[in-house]
């Protein structure tokens, strides 16, 4: 092309440009278009050396490409030029168009810079246009600008030295020049948005088989778990519906996975536990309650919520860890009933018995304002003061106020008088001659009384009544909605039925029993209200003879 006179450019030169353009395009990748490119200078514009010189992520350019001179591409090819360096030379000498001509004449200063370079002497030039070793001409590559805007981000520099007819190039090499790089920035962009396509699919090809590896791992740690799992759906009209179960909680409950996708666990859960799973699930936690089994028996289970989150819409959905504790909490209710119940004949014990009288008596909080509590006498109808006189503040907000608030306070009947007062009684039984059946034939004997005895006293109360062993030969029932005349009632009942012979260790033995009926209300302890029954049971004991006391 360049023994060319520029007027008259061969067929075969342009068609050779065109090819050389369309091998930049074809490439497989950024390092084959960058070659490409360096090549194309030499074998279709006319130079005998070439280089390509790519702005790195920093800002410097790295020479990344070079043709014509084996020797000059070992040594310069990989090297970097600051970018400092390189705005100095495109600053300088003469602008054709978009290339920069630095001649020999003012290249002198460059010599010692950092930017890498292969030139070699040479003798003045001996005509006005000739090419001299020492000149430089580089044609800027800047990425397509916006349409309207200004010429895009610079991306490299092709540098260019030696035209191979020795002179410097006219307007048609030039332009030749300036129209190459402008393609080849073109093809260098694309082939960097290539490569950062197919990082970015080989990125997203590893993340999606991360994915189903994870999504697997998943699947087989919910399958295949010891105890159950569960995913149920948050929020819509479905909210709650299970829509998966593994194979632990379906054996757990005796049901099907097909089945188990028509319930909400608020279907299976026990009715006392429903306010437990509500708040379970809103939080997102832990709880303890029973879930239903095909066969309509309960199991009690440990639930562990986890709410699996969407980044853009939410929580979606509820992962439920279900572990069956119904060994624990059988073991922890023997426990608790244990505690509470005395060993031998299985009644609530003397702890027990106060807890369920505390639990229906309130205390009466002192005051210093007597004068305060009219209003409370009026809308309750309890006296103002205690017995010591002091009296309780009952408005609103006060500590007397709030202990009073959503409370059914227990009343009795008048000492003496059945005047229609329906009370809590409390029937204090201390049985007749049982010590001499210890004495006669032994404690085996002495426990079998005691355990009939209290089989007997439990057969003769309502559901609801308590009947407790206080300790010995002592035992209390809490029977409430009495009147005097219906607890009388109940402990002529009750003696009859203790009095009847009992079998023990072979024989028929007999006790008898006295009962004191006392009554709770609230400003009572409860300490104080069974000292007040077994005051009247011994007042009771001692008014009837002492050969009437048992049935013999």
């Amino acid at each position: 092309m360049e023994t060319e006179s520029e007027p008259y450019v061969r067929l075969a030169s342009l068609r050779q440009l065109h090819q050389v353009m369309a091998d930049m395009n074809t490439a497989r990748s950024l390092a084959d278009t960058l070659q490409t490119v360096a090549e194309g200078v030499v074998t279709a514009l006319g130079y005998e050396l070439a280089c390509v010189n790519l702005v790195r992520p920093d800002g410097d350019l790295v020479v990344a490409a070079f043709a014509g001179n084996p020797a000059a591409e070992a040594l310069i090819t990989g090297r970097v030029g600051s970018r400092d360096s390189w705005e100095r030379r495109l600053s300088m000498g003469e602008t054709w168009g978009d290339l920069v001509f630095i001649p020999h004449t003012e290249g002198w200063v460059l010599d010692d810079d950092d930017v890498p370079q292969w030139y070699t002497d040479g003798p003045a030039p001996r005509f006005e246009d000739e090419w001299h070793p020492s000149d430089r001409l580089f044609a800027p590559m800047f990425t397509p600008a916006v349409p309207g805007g200004s010429c895009g981000e610079l991306i490299g520099v092709l540098s260019v030295d030696r035209p191979r007819n020795g002179r410097r190039p006219g307007a048609w090499g030039r332009e030749a020049l300036q129209m190459y790089a402008f393609q080849a920035a073109i093809a260098i962009s694309n082939a960097r948005l290539r490569a950062n396509m197919q990082r970015a699919l080989v990125r997203l090809e590893r993340e999606q088989q991360a994915l189903r590896a994870s999504e697997e791992s998943f699947r087989q740690a919910f399958e295949y778990a010891p105890s159950g799992m569960a995913i149920a759906e948050m929020g819509g009209e479905q909210h709650g519906r299970i829509l998966r179960t593994n194979d632990a909680l379906c054996r757990l409950l005796g049901r099907p996975a097909s089945a188990m996708r028509r319930y909400s666990f608020s279907d299976l859960v026990h009715p006392e536990d429903i306010g437990t799973l509500l708040r379970t699930s809103a939080e997102g936690g832990r709880a303890e309650l029973r879930l239903g089994r095909r066969d309509g028996t309960y199991v009690w289970v440990s639930l562990r919520n986890s709410v699996v989150a969407d980044a853009a819409d939410g929580p979606r959905f509820l992962l439920t860890h279900v572990e069956d504790i119904e060994e624990r909490k059988r073991r922890e209710l023997q426990l608790a009933h244990r505690a509470s119940h005395d060993s031998l004949t299985g009644l609530p014990n003397s702890a027990e018995l106060r807890s369920r009288l505390s639990a229906r008596l309130c205390r009466r909080p002192q005051s210093t304002h007597p004068a305060a509590l009219d209003s409370h006498d009026a809308a309750f109808g309890h006296p103002a003061f205690d017995a010591n006189g002091h009296g309780f503040d009952f408005r609103p907000g006060t500590e007397a106020y709030d202990a009073y608030d959503h409370h059914v306070h227990t009343a009795a009947p008048e000492d003496g008088q059945d005047d229609g007062t329906k009370g809590l009684a409390v029937l204090f039984c201390d049985l007749d001659g049982f010590k001499s059946i210890n004495d006669r034939f032994g404690h085996n004997a002495g426990d079998a009384v005691l355990i009939e005895v209290a089989r007997r006293l439990s057969r003769q109360v309502r559901d609801g009544d308590t009947v407790a062993r206080l300790g010995g030969d002592e035992f209390v029932i809490l029977a409430d909605g009495l009147g005097l005349a219906d607890a009388e009632d109940l402990a002529v009942r009750l003696r009859n039925e203790i009095i009847q012979p009992i079998r023990a260790e072979g024989r028929a033995v007999r006790v008898g029993a006295s009962f004191g009926i006392g009554w709770a209300h609230c400003g009572m302890t409860a300490d104080e209200v069974l000292k007040s029954a077994d005051e009247r049971m011994y007042v009771e004991k001692r008014s009837r003879p002492k050969q009437h006391r048992r049935a013999g």
